[in-house]
C-alpha cells in the first residue's frame, strides 16, 4: 500500500485500525473510505447501491489498501450487525465508524406527507442511530477507545425552504451525536459530528444543468469563501474527527461550509 496520506502527521496515521463506513457507494462516504484507507485503516464498506460499493472498494484494493463491502440498506439493523461482526473479524476489532448514509426529499412544510418524513426518518436518522448503536456495542465489549463520526448538515444551523424532512432527521443526528457523547466518554468512546454546507455529490446533483447551476451560484455567493464544496473536503473533516488528532474533541459539530453558517 501506499504510505498514509497523512503519514508525517503520526496523529492521523490509521494503520492498524479498522474503521466502518456506511454511504461507502459515493459522495462523502466514498470520498472517506477511500481516505480513511490512504490513512492506513481496512476499511468496512456499506451501501444498498451495490455496483457503486464494488467500485469504492476496487479504489481502494487497487492502491494496496484493505477494504470489504457489505450491501445492506442502513435501516437494517441485523445486515449492519453482521458487518461490524465482520469487522471485527478482520480487524480483531473496530475501531471507528463513520455513518453518512443518507437520503434528501424535497418539498415543503405543507406539501409533506406521512411518508415522505418516514422515510427520510429512517435513513438519516435511524440508520445513523443503529450504525451508533452497533458500532458503540462492539467498542464497549472489545474496551476498545473509539470513534464516532455522524453526518450533520448545514441544514441544521437555518432554515432551508423545501428540506423540512431533511433538516429535522439531520438535527436529530445533532442530538444523537452530543447525548452519546456523554453517555460514552467515560468508556473512552468519542461522539463527533460533521455538518457541511452544499457539496457536490450525486446526491445533490440530481437536477438539471441549468438548475444546479443556479443553484450552486447562489449557494457560492453566500460564502466567504465564494465557492461550494466538494466531497473530499468533508472526507477530511471525517478522517480529523476520526483520528488522535482529535483525541480531546467529543460532542462537537465541525462545520466545513465554507463560512455560510458561523454559530457561536
Amino acid at each position: 500500500m501506499s504510505p498514509p496520506a497523512h503519514g508525517s502527521l503520526p496523529a492521523y496515521d490509521l494503520t492498524g485500525r479498522t474503521a466502518l463506513v456506511t454511504g461507502a457507494a459515493s459522495g462523502i462516504g466514498r470520498a472517506t473510505a477511500v481516505l480513511l484507507a490512504q490513512a492506513g485503516a481496512a476499511v468496512h464498506c456499506a451501501d444498498r447501491d451495490e455496483k457503486a460499493l464494488a467500485h469504492t472498494t476496487d479504489l481502494i484494493t487497487q492502491s494496496g489498501g484493505d477494504a470489504w463491502a457489505h450491501p445492506l440498506d442502513v435501516t437494517d439493523r441485523a445486515a449492519l450487525r453482521s458487518a461490524v461482526t465482520a469487522a471485527e473479524r478482520t480487524g480483531g476489532r473496530l475501531d471507528m465508524a463513520a455513518a453518512i448514509a443518507g437520503i434528501m426529499h424535497r418539498s415543503t412544510v405543507l406539501e409533506t406527507e406521512d411518508a415522505d418524513l418516514d422515510r427520510v426518518l429512517a435513513v438519516n436518522f435511524k440508520g445513523v442511530l443503529y450504525t451508533c448503536q452497533e458500532a458503540a456495542r462492539s467498542m464497549l465489549a472489545s474496551g476498545t477507545r473509539g470513534a464516532l463520526v455522524t453526518m450533520a448538515s448545514g441544514a441544521v444551523d437555518t432554515g432551508s425552504p423545501g428540506l423540512l424532512c431533511y433538516g429535522a432527521a439531520k438535527a436529530a443526528v445533532v442530538q444523537l451525536t452530543k447525548t452519546l457523547a456523554t453517555e460514552l466518554g467515560g468508556h473512552g468512546i468519542r461522539v463527533n459530528a460533521v455538518a457541511p454546507g452544499w457539496v457536490r455529490t450525486p446526491m445533490t446533483e440530481r437536477d438539471d444543468a441549468a438548475t444546479r447551476q443556479r443553484a450552486e451560484e447562489a449557494l457560492a455567493g453566500m460564502s466567504p469563501l465564494g465557492r461550494v464544496g466538494e466531497a473530499q473536503e468533508a472526507a477530511h473533516a471525517v478522517l480529523h474527527l476520526a483520528s488522535d488528532a482529535s483525541s480531546f474533541t467529543t460532542g462537537q459539530i465541525l462545520r466545513p461550509n465554507g463560512g455560510v453558517a458561523m454559530p457561536w
